[in-house]
């Protein structure tokens, strides 16, 4: 790692795991910053998620892989789908081995919390500054302003927004939209090794397909426990947030005539969570002057392809590479950020909202057809775009 060098006041608003992705990739590049998180200790929510290769790629140059993969499940025995009547195998894809031969790297399931803490190791605990709760922006010809809750400011000369679906530093840099109702929510619940069905166990992402409805689990904590989630019609529900909950019952209503064994995993759940997926419109531009955007403050997108994290990553090298190459023109730079990333990002938005179509269709004709095209296909490959794509040589070029 290059020694670090007295450089612009960066700060990053927002602690999460692009936040922190951010500040470990500059820390990487040479550069330091200060992240700016509002809550009063730094904890992820939530619960598991997909590590792809193109994000496990660039944890891999942060030097975390060996805590990453303390807890992290690599996913050998692949990707199936299943019917959501009797769990008939639809398509299936193993994993283990191909995935390293096309894309250098495995693909892993983790709770979110152990990816935030491995990003955590990478961030000197000086660079944080916990319960400071950014409430405005005021950009500025060589930075901007930060206003926070408790009444203090401080001056920056780049600003990154790292703070999620509901940024603050979004309304400095584009005309702020309001959000469209989807249609659609997500229910999560966590259950218990002990608890679970031995197929549940196996190092396997398993998507039920139904009417109007799908469901996902797979193993995390280094097999402790199961990752459920699952998206269902959202009725008049449009709270967006990760603290909202359920009943168990509410969950299992949602289900009650599918498969017994997706209702037996989902009544030996914990309380689960539920939240609305409002649908946003992709930015045209996401940078002003030496303000910028990263991860779901930039890109908000539907989790049907398992991209939000990976893509936060992404984000966060290719912002610490460009700064680093231009120094001396910290808004050129922000600009270069950008151009490298939006045309991805934007394409991965729109092929994640089309997936909700595909997933829920009744049955019938289409659904049949659909199922004969999984039958058939090769995702793995199919994907590539997405899984073999290294951000750091992308920018670079």
């Amino acid at each position: 790692m290059p020694a670090l060098v007295h450089g612009p006041r960066i700060a990053i608003i927002g602690g999460g795991i692009g936040g922190l992705a951010a500040g470990a990739f500059l820390r990487r590049a040479g550069l330091t910053a200060t992240v700016y998180e509002q809550a009063p200790a730094l904890a992820e929510v939530g619960a598991g998620l997909v590590v792809a290769p193109n994000a496990a790629r660039l944890l891999r140059r942060l030097d975390v892989m060996e805590q990453f993969l303390r807890r992290a499940v690599p996913l050998d025995w692949g990707w199936e789908f299943r019917r959501w009547t009797d769990g008939s195998v639809l398509s299936v894809e193993k994993l283990s081995g191909v995935c390293e031969r096309l894309y250098g790297e495995r693909t892993y399931v983790v709770h979110r919390a152990d990816l935030f803490d491995t990003l955590r190791t990478a961030v000197p605990g000086e660079w944080i500054r916990l319960g400071a709760r950014c409430t405005a922006v005021d950009p500025g010809p060589d930075g901007a302003l930060l206003r926070f809750a408790d009444g203090s400011q401080v001056e920056a000369d780049i600003v990154i927004g790292a703070d999620g679906v509901h940024s603050v530093v979004r309304g400095a840099v584009a005309e702020p939209e309001p959000p469209e109702y989807s249609g659609i929510c997500a229910f999560r619940t966590i259950v218990p090794a002990h608890a679970a069905p031995d197929f549940a166990l196996r190092p396997a992402q398993t998507l039920w397909l139904g009417p109007g409805r799908h469901f996902v689990h797979y193993p995390i904590g280094d097999g402790s426990a199961v990752n459920v989630v699952a998206f269902t019609p959202a009725g008049d529900f449009t709270d967006e947030s990760w603290s909202t909950t359920a009943t168990i019952e509410e969950f299992h209503a949602e289900f009650a005539d599918w498969d017994p064994r997706v209702t037996d995993l989902i009544a030996a759940g914990s309380v689960p969570g539920r939240w609305a997926l409002l649908d946003r419109t992709p930015l045209r531009h996401w940078s002003r002057g030496r303000i910028t955007l990263l991860g779901d403050a930039a890109h908000p997108m539907f989790p049907f392809f398992a991209q939000g994290a990976a893509q936060s990553i992404e984000d966060a090298a290719v912002l610490a590479r460009c700064l680093a190459g231009s120094l001396d023109d910290p808004e050129q730079a922000l600009k270069q950020y950008e151009s490298a990333r939006i045309e991805r990002t934007t394409r991965l938005q729109q092929v994640s909202r089309a997936r909700r179509d595909v997933n829920h269709l009744p049955d019938g004709p289409e659904q049949q057809a659909r199922d004969a095209a999984l039958a058939g296909s090769d995702p793995l490959v199919s994907n590539g775009w997405i899984y073999g794509h290294d951000a750091e040589e992308v920018s670079a070029a």
